[in-house]
């Protein structure tokens, strides 16, 4: 089997001839294609570039087009900082809105004119056009509503009206962001992505309870799978830290993809999943990926694999690989699935 062969059999629920290997690799493949994230981010050449490049020389089976969480907040009107050697990070302290009343007075952007959306696209179509007849590309559509929220309004704000604000004040802000993420979403469709996700970090049980994300999250990833569904586009969602109290509900979404941080415990996943969607991960990204020995990691894959053992899987690091971590250790992280994900 091809990568993309391999990828598309797991997403239709047949057996492949081994567990495929999709790290998320953008901050690694740009420092081993030895650029800096500052030239990359801007540049959807130089961005499908640093993938191709690392694609090639690891032989992993597939690449997640990402290069920041600020680009789909940049193109709604947020103040961003850019870094040379960092990602660019949104300026919370002087947030687009003062009131979530404002965001209707946004425009929703265009991804193919605004911001650096089209960087992002030009990526996966030139991706795409290079190896994507044999490679799984998957075009990440930024953040998901809830995240884009909390960029706009402040992450520490939107806690706050959480707790204050009229529900439906939220509710009504969080269809202007699914709008939004949807746009881009199709975007990616249509430069050619064979999948597309979003990240909805502050989503997470970690910063906000269980109940708050269904009340508040939910229903615009569910909108968002559907949306994708109707597109024919296979849809993931990432969500950091330990999402176990709501790994039921991000299966009900209908995502097509389950992107585990490394804090899930992957066996308890795979039982509370059951099969509704590909459980992707969930290797840390720190220990054993970059402090860690080659065997130290290949051992760390081997569980992983044992534990989703029966699921449909993706092979993976539980959230973005550092720029630092060495190669040795992506090597062997793709060569555990050869040794012991092999189904033939």
């Amino acid at each position: 089997m091809t990568s993309l062969e391999r990828c598309q059999a797991v997403l239709a629920r047949r057996q492949p001839d081994r567990v495929p290997v999709i790290p998320q690799a953008f901050l690694f493949a740009c420092r081993y294609a030895g650029y800096s994230i500052g030239q990359i981010n801007r540049s959807g050449k130089l961005l499908a570039e640093s993938h191709r490049l690392c694609q090639q020389e690891f032989g992993y089976d597939g690449c997640v087009i990402d290069v920041d969480d600020a680009s789909l907040a940049e193109a709604c009107g947020a103040k961003v900082h850019f870094r040379e050697q960092e990602v660019a990070a949104v300026d919370e302290s002087q947030p687009l809105l003062t009131d979530l009343r404002q965001i209707h007075d946004l425009k929703i952007p265009d991804p193919w004119k605004d911001g650096r959306l089209p960087v992002w696209l030009e990526a996966t179509r030139t991706l795409v056009d290079s190896i994507g007849d044999h490679v799984f590309v998957m075009g990440r559509a930024d953040q998901g509503p809830f995240d884009l929220l909390c960029l706009l309004r402040g992450a520490q704000n939107m806690m706050v009206d959480l707790l204050t604000e009229d529900p439906q004040e939220i509710v009504r802000a969080l269809e202007w962001c699914t709008e939004a993420v949807r746009r881009f979403a199709a975007a990616q469709k249509e430069a050619g992505a064979h999948a597309t996700s979003i990240g909805d970090a502050y989503a997470s049980p970690n910063l906000i309870s269980p109940q708050m994300y269904r009340d508040f999250a939910f229903e615009p990833e569910r909108k968002l799978a559907l949306a994708a569904r109707a597109l024919e586009i296979p849809f993931s969602v990432h969500i950091c830290g330990d999402t176990t109290e709501i790994l039921s509900d991000l299966a009900a979404t209908g995502a097509d993809i389950l992107e585990l941080d490394w804090k899930v415990d992957l066996q308890a996943a795979a039982k509370l999943v059951a099969g509704r969607a590909v459980l992707m991960g969930n290797l840390n990204p720190s220990e054993p990926l970059v402090t860690g020995t080659p065997e130290q990691v290949r051992q760390a894959a081997k569980k992983a694999l044992l534990a989703a053992a029966g699921s449909p899987f993706f092979l993976s690091s539980g959230c973005a690989l550092g720029g630092n971590t060495p190669a040795e250790n992506l090597r062997a992280l793709v060569a555990a699935a050869r040794d012991f994900g092999t189904f033939q």
